[in-house]
């Protein structure tokens, strides 16, 4: 669906002048802003929010979890979508759902309301950046890709940072409702920037939609969420087993079925291609491990320590330190001992990065907390930066825009799964009541945990996997080379 735009470019790019190459990427970049800063924005909010629903901090990662959930389903549609009624318009009516989405989360009322709007925020997230793609794809020529991505690369990085930050900010000067509310002048000014500087294009009729396809995963995907959700309550925990072994068969049934499928809504095929195989699957551990610690340490950091949420935010926000350390080290890296050694070595080191966090009776020295948080956030940048690559090394050039789909489905729904199994982790010890140290500490190992689990995944990679990308040559050949240029 997507690579049929992608194909297209070339023979119809529209002709932008000066202004047009900073505005356009500048309105994508709002997408990708307000779509990565609501994961992250409510960490921080979670506990004030819990006093105001008289319910636990630990039972509202529902609000972080129904919100990833409902971007990984509705991502498969994004392409389908943009063909069917043109790119400009799916983009604007995707930034007017996730407006109205984070209006309609600020009138909650209880958790229940909470997560249903969080999912209507979803639905125009998963359609917001991937449309937001296209746009640039389709708006530009290619030798002027990388121009435009510099300028939307800073509003792009912001989100993710500030989210913390931002969360803990306003909640404790304002309101929690202003985490969402923030949103409303942001997607409002895209939606008008859109319709003057982004021209529509001629629409056509794409290719059918898999539509039965596209529930059976839907479904999939929500009965292992909910499952996970109820394995933290221990009058629900047969349940909670029974939906996730029926979360996996429907899962099992999906990819059966979409092997055989013409257009499916997810190319399952593709986990046939090795590297993609081990890049989704043990990458999905990673995340899960990964992905789960800012949502523990904000609330370790509050209901342990006292924390307000604004101290708790800078402190968290630490952790985004490693993005920009990371840039330039895993290029050397890769060059060095190649995708394998990197990401097999690294789930080692990673789940080491986590212990620290067990061992605190108190902050004390403030300064090693952070150091601890900013050595955890490069361990986590290198190993996400690192998967991005290695599950596309090997991907055919008219199979990427599927294999995009899938991918990115795979992260949000692992990264949902594990804020919502380190939350049941946490319910599950405290039974019900405000978790003490002991129970974040059983988490955290938990979290540690999955990282390892990863790490027996990325050992199947073979060290010569990816070495065109990395740049890794074997020793031997380079010692070879050496000699016969002394020569």
């Amino acid at each position: 669906m997507i690579k049929s735009i992608q194909a297209d470019v070339t023979s119809r790019v529209p002709k932008y002048n000066a202004v047009d190459r900073v505005l356009i990427p500048f309105i994508v970049a709002i997408s990708f802003m307000m779509e990565q800063l609501d994961t992250t924005i409510v960490i921080t909010a979670l506990p004030k929010m819990a006093d105001n629903f008289h319910t636990t901090a630990v039972s509202l990662n529902i609000a972080v979890t129904s919100y990833l959930l409902s971007l990984a389903v509705f991502m498969p549609m994004s392409g389908w979508a943009a063909e069917r009624w043109g790119k400009r318009e799916v983009y604007m009516a995707a930034l007017l759902v996730f407006t109205v989405g984070s209006i309609l989360c600020a009138c909650s009322n209880g958790p229940f309301s909470l997560s249903l709007m969080r999912m209507v925020q979803g639905f125009g997230g998963a359609l917001m950046t991937p449309v937001g793609r296209l746009i640039l794809l389709s708006s530009f020529e290619r030798s002027e890709l990388v121009k435009t991505m510099t300028y939307m690369s800073v509003p792009v990085v912001i989100g993710p940072l500030m989210g913390p930050v931002l969360g803990g900010f306003l909640v404790q000067y304002t309101n929690w409702r202003w985490i969402f509310l923030v949103n409303v002048p942001i997607g409002v000014g895209g939606i008008l920037l859109t319709l003057w500087r982004v021209r529509p294009e001629m629409r056509r009729m794409p290719a059918p939609f898999d539509w039965i396809g596209f529930i059976i995963c839907a479904a999939g995907m929500l009965l292992l969420q909910i499952g996970t959700e109820l394995l933290g309550r221990r009058s629900s925990m047969a349940w909670g087993g029974m939906l996730l072994a029926g979360g996996l068969a429907v899962t099992f049934l999906y990819s059966r079925r979409s092997i055989g499928a013409r257009f499916p809504a997810l190319d399952m095929g593709l986990m046939s291609i090795r590297t993609f195989r081990i890049g989704v699957l043990a990458g999905s551990l990673s995340r899960m491990g990964f992905s789960s610690i800012p949502f523990l340490l904000a609330l370790l950091l509050q209901l342990q320590f006292g924390f307000t949420p604004f101290r708790t935010g800078l402190l968290v926000f630490a952790a985004s330190f490693g993005a920009v350390i990371v840039r330039p080290l895993s290029s050397w890296l890769l060059r060095l001992l190649g995708f394998r050694t990197v990401l097999a070595f690294n789930s080692l080191v990673g789940a080491m990065t986590i212990l620290p966090f067990t061992l605190m009776d108190g902050i004390g020295a403030q300064w090693k907390f952070v150091l601890a948080v900013i050595i955890f956030g490069i361990s986590r940048a290198l190993q996400f930066t690192n998967l991005n690559t290695i599950s596309f090394v090997d991907i055919p050039a008219d199979r990427l825009s599927r294999s995009t789909g899938l991918s990115g489905m795979a992260q949000q729904l692992s990264t949902g799964l594990g804020v919502a199994l380190s939350a049941a982790m946490l319910n599950l010890m405290a039974r019900g009541a405000h978790p003490d140290m002991s129970d974040f500490r059983t988490a955290l190992y938990g979290s540690a945990s999955l990282v390892l689990l990863g790490m027996a995944g990325f050992l199947q990679l073979r060290q010569e996997d990816g070495a065109h990308t990395s740049g890794w040559r074997p020793r031997d050949r380079v010692l070879s080379r050496t000699v016969e240029g002394k020569k």
